[in-house]
């Protein structure tokens, strides 16, 4: 007990401290308080601390720096590293399995580049945890697919089987079941190489991209990802194409029962529900029966399918970023070429191959690899937190990005046109170039930056906003939110199908882009009245979850998923003293570390006590800010603590360090690293306090004020 106490009595004392003048009075009540409540001395805090030093800038840190210059120096940050064509892209992180899988691709594929082999081999090395596994997120724990791919990558490369960090490796597999136990990507992978049986693998009949568009079973009933991955696959899978390796390099040994006993029907991912009437076990059975049809199927109708796929794979693989233009789609592709017929000096293969190769990612003496590039993504959030710390409206580099990121807006009918065949093109993708696949996600936040920014075309400026707007509202989905592609793409028992191991074959709607939408809606001068509003505030009640805070499918993970939503219903204008707003706003003070940082694992999306708890991070933190500072919170405690763990934490280039993956692509699977989430969400956070404590409103609020009094764009409802 007194252990404890001493405990809180020091974190009294550290929040004490830290507190600014005008919140000394109440931070001395609520340490005196806490004291009482557990019997220990409440006139320790009687008086003020001599200590910190505050400035009308905001508080100095024992490093000197105030909020005006922490601002600056990040604004500096983020301005010297534009391109010159005028966006702004950060590398875009993975964990290892996409360099282990190159080093695959280059071998299936006879084009082994020994010196880029090598500087992968010395990345997959450098990342092996010391238990000899190999992770999925920075501080988790070994993944058996992970470190079944990065084992066989390193054999193949002609590393020996009797390193000892190689033994680890052996033996943290075997110890988690062994290959059987890896994911179905991962035996897809390892059956091209006769390391793993093709009957362990779901059946993918070709014959379901003749299916049209708005049957069930459509190809179009799954996501854009799932489709750009499934349809080389089926290219594939009628080939079953293998590249014979040695059995030195083969990955025998990872079996925990040798591979000619092994039942491949009865194991992952084929082993059946202990429940028999589950959709699992519907969709094992079938699976069987569809295994019967591909020894029946008529040539034929086989030949027609695999022309079929082929013709929809090329269409997609015309423009400049590859197919899906993500790095699963894009290696399938370059294996699905060489399945028809094309050699590796043809024209296309080479411009394939190409593309993937410029995601390689040099890094010193090593090398690995990243899933795409995000710069349609980096350049409005970039553009947002820059004009939020004071840079003019139609300051150059605003506008040399704004007419950037306007020549990148869709002018092409793409899949989605399927689900949503009233919508007219108009959004905006993630990537370079990604014409058949623009999201909800980054057109929301293209439409939000430009509406901030004065360019000197504004006719073009406001058609393209509209455009843009009007795309992304057609999508919104039945159930009153946004998918990221797809308009009402949820069929979940879909993701109970043996090739969905991942549990990520769907786009349903989810919160956070939900509240991105409300945010581009009042962006635009629309309140609680428009009618996409009010279906989306709808969806948002009854997501939350009971204890306030919302999901985050896209960033990691509830942190981001409450700071979407609270930021999207400050912008429509809703009360943020409604009960279900405080509860948040609850939730999130109530997850601060005792550092004054937000933080949050990867594991959250797994376990439940793992919610909203993970070592501080600089973009989490900034996450909690906005969305706190969105809820009102300016003046609380728990604002000024996160605004102090910023500042202390900004390194003197005006850079914040984060190595943790707080971005998501599939949930539980594959988790993202986005290198600039550290730089501009930060710099957002801190100006957006700094023009609150200045003017009592951000530099948001007084352009949707502005816009209020001039007129907004009229958007049909």
């Amino acid at each position: 007990m007194k252990r404890l106490l001493g405990l809180l009595t020091s974190w009294s004392e550290r929040i004490l401290s830290a507190a600014p003048p005008h919140m000394q009075q109440r931070a001395r009540q609520n340490a005196r308080r806490l004291m009482r409540l557990v019997g220990g001395n409440p006139n320790l805090f009687s008086q003020a601390p001599a200590q910190p030093r505050w400035s009308e800038s905001g508080y100095i840190p024992h490093q000197g720096a105030t909020l005006n210059e922490a601002v600056r120096r990040a604004q500096a940050w983020l301005l010297s590293r534009q391109d010159e064509a005028g966006y702004w892209v950060h590398e875009l992180e993975a964990d290892t399995t996409l360099t282990s899988e190159y080093i695959m691709l280059r071998r299936f594929l006879g084009l082994v580049d020994l010196e880029k082999q090598r500087k992968a081999v010395r990345h997959l090395i450098e990342a092996q945890l010391s238990d000899g596994g190999w992770p999925i997120y920075h501080g988790g724990p070994p993944d058996i697919s992970a470190s079944v791919k990065a084992y066989f990558a390193l054999k193949l490369a002609g590393i020996s089987a009797e390193e000892p960090f190689m033994q680890k490796a052996h033996s943290v597999i075997l110890s988690k079941g062994g290959v059987v136990r890896a994911n179905v990507f991962t035996k897809i992978t390892l059956a091209l190489f006769d390391q793993y049986d093709w009957r362990g693998l779901p059946t993918m009949p070709a014959e379901i991209i003749l299916l049209p568009p708005h049957t069930f079973f459509s190809l179009y009933a799954l996501s854009y990802w799932s489709r750009a991955v499934l349809v080389p696959l089926l290219i594939i899978f009628n080939a079953k194409p293998v590249c014979r390796v040695s059995m030195e390099q083969g990955i025998a040994e990872l079996y925990a029962t040798p591979r000619k006993d092994v039942n491949f029907r009865r194991e992952p991912p084929f082993r059946k529900d202990q429940r028999w009437l589950t959709w699992q076990n519907a969709f094992i059975t079938l699976d069987a029966a569809l295994k019967v049809y591909d020894w029946l199927v008529p040539k034929g109708l086989r030949k027609k399918a695999i022309e079929r796929a082929a013709e929809w794979m090329l269409e997609r693989m015309a423009g400049e970023g590859g197919l899906g233009a993500i790095y699963p789609a894009m290696a399938n592709s370059v294996i699905a070429l060489r399945c028809l017929g094309h050699e590796t000096d043809d024209a296309l293969f080479r411009k394939a191959l190409g593309e993937i190769e410029a995601l390689e990612v040099h890094a010193g003496d090593t090398l690995h690899l990243q899933p795409c590039f995000s710069p349609v993504w980096d350049t409005p959030l970039t553009l947002s937190a820059l004009i939020e710390s004071g840079l003019p409206q139609d300051h150059a580099a605003l506008v040399r990005a704004a007419r950037w990121i306007l020549a990148r807006q869709c002018n092409k009918v793409g899949d989605w046109i399927v689900s949503s065949p009233n919508a007219k093109p108009g959004g905006w993708y993630f990537q370079f170039e990604n014409e058949y696949y623009p999201d909800n996600d980054d057109t929301a936040a293209v439409v939000i930056a430009l509406s901030k920014i004065v360019t000197p075309e504004p006719d073009l400026q406001r058609i393209a906003m509209q455009r843009g707007a009007e795309w992304t509202l057609a999508m919104q989905s039945s159930d009153g939110g946004w998918g990221a592609y797809d308009k009402d793409n949820n069929k979940m028992l879909f993701n109970q199908i043996p090739f969905a191991d991942h549990r990520a074959l769907l786009d349903p709607s989810t919160a956070d882009l939900a509240g991105r939408e409300l945010e581009m809606l009042g962006a635009l001068g629309y309140g609680l009245s428009h009618p996409a509003a009010v279906r989306a505030l709808r969806f948002l009640r009854k997501t939350q979850e009971e204890n306030g805070s919302w999901y985050g499918r896209w960033g990691v993970n509830y942190i981001y998923g409450t700071w979407s939503v609270l930021a999207g219903l400050k912008a429509i204008g809703e009360d943020m003293q409604a009960e279900y707003v405080r509860r948040a706003v609850i939730w999130l003070v109530s997850k601060q570390n005792p550092d004054g940082g937000w933080g949050e694992s990867c594991l959250s999306y797994a376990e439940e006590e793992a919610h909203g708890v993970g070592l501080s991070t600089a973009s989490q933190t900034a996450w909690a800010l906005i969305g706190l500072l969105c809820a009102g919170e300016m003046e609380s405690l728990s604002v000024m603590r996160g605004v102090n763990y910023l500042l202390r934490h900004q390194d003197a280039d005006g850079s914040w360090p984060e190595g943790m993956h707080t971005g998501t692509g599939f949930p539980r699977v594959f988790y993202l690293r986005y290198h600039g989430y550290s730089q501009y969400f930060p710099l957002w956070a801190l100006a957006m306090y700094r023009s609150l404590k200045s003017k009592g409103r951000s530099r948001a609020d007084e352009i949707r004020e502005h816009q209020r009094m001039h007129g907004h764009l009229r958007l049909e409802a």
